[in-house]
């Protein structure tokens, strides 16, 4: 396949070429339109969920070097499957998943594999005073922190609900597991996580 496709965007549309793939494109069209071999749709496609999937990633394997290798993986593996994708899911669920088999395949090669503990970020409204600045910094610093004591079960769970808006029937379908046992790990992650956020104020 004759593009590369990196954290970096080194597969970015041009200006030219976005105004003939509108952003209004649905994932599901730009899938349709992969499957015929269009790489600008390929390049959408893959603007559009590059960070997210990026950061699934390298929580998944905290290792930044190894996130971006599976990135590229996953995209190469929808250019390859994409007239394969049966809509019986979203696409982001889709991608969610093939990104989390990578990612726990590349865990088995590398036994000293750890959770990666940069979940939250706070971003400082310009109006806050540097006294709340602080304040939020130490709460996602807190949150941050307690997120990665969670165990790895727990923690892909809350992460998949929280930080990538999946329901519990998509988490269910990313994990592989059946959508009570999907709930009983949200209900113990969230009383482990308030335990640890409260011994941590």
């Amino acid at each position: 396949m004759p593009m590369a496709f990196t954290l970096t965007g080194s597969a970015a549309p041009s200006p030219a070429q976005a105004a003939a793939a509108p952003e209004t494109s649905s994932d599901e069209m730009l899938i349709g339109r992969i499957a015929g071999g269009d790489q600008l749709a390929m390049r959408t496609l893959f603007c559009r969920h590059r960070v997210a999937l990026y950061r699934w990633l390298l929580r998944l394997v905290g290792d930044e070097a190894l996130a971006e290798d599976l990135l590229s993986e996953v995209f190469l593996d929808v250019w390859r499957q994409a007239a394969s994708f049966e809509a019986r899911s979203s696409v982001s669920t889709w991608l969610l998943a093939i990104a989390r088999y990578k990612a726990l395949s590349a865990r088995r090669r590398r036994t000293e594999a750890e959770l990666d503990d940069e979940l939250a970020s706070t971003l400082a409204d310009p109006a806050d005073d540097p006294e709340l600045v602080l304040q939020k910094k130490y709460r996602a610093d807190v949150l941050r922190q307690s997120l990665a004591r969670l165990s790895p079960e727990h923690g892909e769970v809350i992460d998949l609900v929280y930080y990538h808006g999946k329901s519990v029937k998509e988490v269910a379908e990313i994990t592989g597991i059946n959508e009570a046992t999907v709930k009983t790990r949200m209900f113990y992650a969230r009383k482990k996580l308030a335990e640890l956020v409260a011994t941590a104020w």
